[in-house]
């Protein structure tokens, strides 16, 4: 029996001379493939780019261009069928406030993105590329106001904005006092796209391991690691309205800040420049060069900050900060009906009893837990860490039963794995639940419209990924 290592070094070797040997490419596009790595691990990609922005936007886009013509295509279809409106609308209508904001760095790597995907034989335009980069904030924080301003009379269904559980934790709270930092993404399993783990050497700046999706510049799902020492994550603030289309895009700030900063303060400095409120976030941040954790949560018009180094932050998607959550979002932070609540209680019931305890071992778990603070049980749904909301009969307020979502993903990283740039993830289910497509729109075809949309998930093991991977 062939193992998992063998396969995916295997698919390393022919990807690679297949694209150095490829007809209609320079020289110096050759030399550019010659130092990309790309490989396949345990349901994920692991892509390692380095060079200038554009060189390294070649090699993402060459060696990636089907998928990442697959993922447009998917974003573009739920992006039609949630709004009713054309994706090449979106990319007209949205250019003239989102292109003048992109720095010229990341401009170059989207155009060096788009460069390799058509050298690949994908035709692909840098200002598609775009869009798909902008599609969270555009679709969840941008269109509603568009919407309403183009129709006051119209009040659909709100967009179900990305959700995620997160803790980072210090000091006292872990078992050998430095940091660990554990994060699950929860979002529409069409949207289940962030398989890709990229390793990127820019030619200046700093080194970044972080999860992403195939042609994306910025994470999305937000975990990463730095040679800055950094290691981060985020979960959306919950029932946020606010945008501001003269700011600076969330996907533009995240990359810069991450690539840039030497530190926290750095770190959030570029954050909140510019900030258009776009993907509302709590960011859970930690520096393992001085043991030190924050948490920044970021509205339009409010911001809450707060450090230690000795203590832990959750996230949940409901807002800590009370200006945040009175005066910029419509949640109730005492409804444990709702996922966020019933999960950032969860947390704190976990912090409570592991404290001095937390490792990487044991995070795994806690993003595993299937507890249901609701019903004081253990019951896999979308009120869970774990969340399950394809298995949610029984539903509140304007909560869809069986609705197609939940966490695709699970990620830890602690203070000595961040110092040789390292994380251990799994791809699918963050309690290796398998999801089958098929079987799940056979039995709730009120969903059809996924179909062609929607895959299926296999249960894959925890595996750890580390820069410089060949």
């Amino acid at each position: 029996m062939i193992g998992p290592g063998i396969k995916w070094i295997a698919a390393a070797t022919v990807l690679a001379s297949g694209a150095i040997g490829a007809p209609g490419l320079t020289p110096e596009q050759q030399q550019w493939l010659g130092r990309a790595v790309m490989k396949e691990k345990a349901g994920w990609t692991y892509l390692h780019v380095e060079g200038g922005p554009r060189e390294r936007g070649f090699q993402h886009g060459y060696l990636l261009a089907a998928r990442i013509a697959e993922c447009v295509r998917v974003t573009a279809a739920d992006w039609h069928h949630r709004s009713g409106m054309e994706w090449s609308w979106l990319t007209g209508r949205t250019r003239t406030f989102i292109d003048p904001a992109i720095d010229p760095e990341n401009r170059a790597e989207l155009d060096g993105i788009a460069e390799g995907m058509n050298a690949a034989g994908v035709p692909m335009t840098s200002d598609e590329l775009i869009t798909y980069n902008a599609s969270l904030e555009l679709a969840d924080y941008w269109w509603p106001k568009e919407k309403k301003r183009m129709d006051d009379d119209t009040d659909g269904p709100k967009p179900k904005m990305q959700s995620c559980s997160s803790f980072i934790a210090t000091g006292r709270m872990t078992a050998d006092g430095g940091i660990v930092l554990g994060h699950n993404t929860m979002f529409d399993y069409i949207g289940a796209i962030s398989d890709v783990i990229v390793d990127i050497v820019p030619a200046t700046g700093h080194r970044i391991l972080m999860q992403t999706q195939p042609g994306w510049i910025h994470s999305g799902t937000d975990f990463f690691v730095t040679d800055a020492g950094l290691v981060g994550s985020e979960t959306t603030i919950g029932g946020f309205e606010g945008f501001a289309e003269k700011g600076v895009p969330e996907f533009v700030r995240m990359r810069r800040a991450t690539q840039d900063a030497d530190g926290i303060d750095g770190w959030c400095a570029v954050m909140r420049k510019g900030n258009n409120g776009g993907y509302a976030n709590a960011w859970l941040l930690g520096d393992v060069k001085t043991g030190e954790i924050a948490r920044l949560e970021l509205g339009l018009k409010y911001v809450g900050f707060e450090r230690t180094k000795d203590g832990y932050f959750v996230g949940s998607n409901i807002a800590e900060d009370l200006r945040i959550l009175r005066l910029e979002t419509d949640r109730d932070d005492g409804d444990i009906r709702t996922s966020s609540v019933a999960r950032r209680v969860r947390w704190k019931q976990l912090m409570r009893e592991n404290a001095g305890r937390i490792d990487v071992e044991l995070a795994k778990t806690m993003e595993a837990d299937c507890y249901d603070t609701c019903y004081n049980k253990v019951n896999p749904g979308g009120r869970t860490l774990a969340g399950h909301f394809e298995l949610e009969a029984t539903t509140f307020g304007k909560d869809v039963p069986f609705d197609p979502s939940g966490t695709f993903d699970a990620k830890v990283v602690d203070t000595r794995m961040a110092r040789r740039m390292a994380f251990a993830a799994r791809w699918g289910s963050a309690d290796g639940t398998a999801f089958d497509a098929e079987a799940f729109l056979k039995a709730h075809p009120q969903f059809d419209w996924q179909e062609g949309l929607l895959k299926s998930r296999p249960a894959e093991p925890w595996v750890e990924f580390q820069a410089g991977e060949k």
